[in-house]
């Protein structure tokens, strides 16, 4: 029998169909988790706080294999993991689809100015012209993040006539390299950034990205709200450099109450929900960990496994 140590909240997702040479232990609690994690060969060990599943790993000394329903887990000892040989799943693609959902929701409520005409509702006032005339259609975008979620947003945003460049490392199909976006950053109306949260990308839009943006661009972040020099971005705004921020990610979160950034009328702050505007979030990370066990006891390679030395 394998043991596997599993969060008690996907045990109705999961129990019924787990195969016989898997013996669960389920745990409701950080200290019944810790109490467990020693025995335990495959971990599925989320919590809602980052602490205690980083002792939990730290404590799992015959883990082979960990799952998650997070897909940045870059929080995680990844080192400690990696030099114990550990396999790690995470949940990169379970939320694409609504995460890329909300990319077009926030986009079409700045465009049309959704924002103002809730409030006029709220007033009961009748407004006689639209505050948002933008359109979508014909404008350029910059996609940063070519993953599940990227190419959900990217197939997205050209169904509303989009002209959509992404980022790659190899190039190819109008996509720019790594090393050629910044100097391009002046050409596009929208700044979407759907990337990992990495060495690399930390603070990858900073003062000299934010001010070669045009007048009128938007940045949107679905990412992490380090990838973006959040200080920066409030100067930016400030002044009027770029035109708006839509922002699911902030750093730190939650964003504490005196922040500039709630004040902003041009930043617009969806306190990281993108990735929870929907219902089936549990039941996929589910049933991708059966169809997982399946390939762990056939020796395939189970899907998505984290790069931990890149992070993601």
């Amino acid at each position: 029998m394998t043991i596997a140590v599993l969060s008690a909240l996907i045990r109705p997702l999961v129990e019924p169909r787990l195969p016989e040479w898997v013996e669960p232990h389920w745990f409701a609690s950080k200290e019944e988790a810790l109490d467990l994690a020693p025995e335990a060969e495959i971990g599925w060990f989320d919590l809602n706080e980052k602490e205690p599943m980083i002792e939990i790993a730290r404590a799992a000394t015959s883990l082979k294999w960990l799952n998650s329903i997070y897909a940045g887990l870059d929080f995680m000892p990844l080192d400690l993991l990696k030099e114990r040989g550990v396999v790690v799943t995470n949940g990169v693609g379970i939320n694409a689809l609504t995460i890329a959902e909300y990319v077009v929701m926030l986009m079409l409520a700045h465009a049309k100015g959704y924002r103002e005409v809730v409030r006029a509702q709220d007033r009961k006032e009748w407004l006689m012209d639209s505050p948002g005339k933008r359109e979508l259609a014909g404008e350029r975008v910059l996609l940063l993040g070519m993953g599940a979620i990227g190419s959900l947003v990217k197939t997205r945003l050209e169904a509303f006539d989009m002209t959509v460049v992404s980022v790659r490392r190899s190039g190819g199909e109008g996509a720019l390299r790594p090393g050629e976006w910044r100097q391009k950053l002046g050409d596009f109306d929208w700044v979407v950034l759907a990337v990992p949260s990495t060495e690399e990308t930390k603070g990858m839009i900073g003062e000299i990205e934010l001010a070669a943006m045009r007048p009128n661009a938007v940045l949107v972040n679905i990412a992490r709200g380090d990838v973006v020099d959040q200080d920066a971005l409030v100067a930016a705004l400030k002044e009027q450099k770029i035109e708006a921020a839509l922002l699911d990610v902030t750093d730190p979160e939650p964003l504490p109450d005196d922040h500039p950034l709630w004040e902003m009328e041009s930043a617009q702050i969806t306190m990281h929900l993108s990735g929870r505007a929907q219902t089936k979030m549990f039941q996929r990370s589910a049933d991708r960990f059966i169809e997982n066990l399946q390939r762990w006891e056939a020796g395939e390679p189970v899907q998505p496994q984290m790069d931990l030395d890149a992070g993601y």
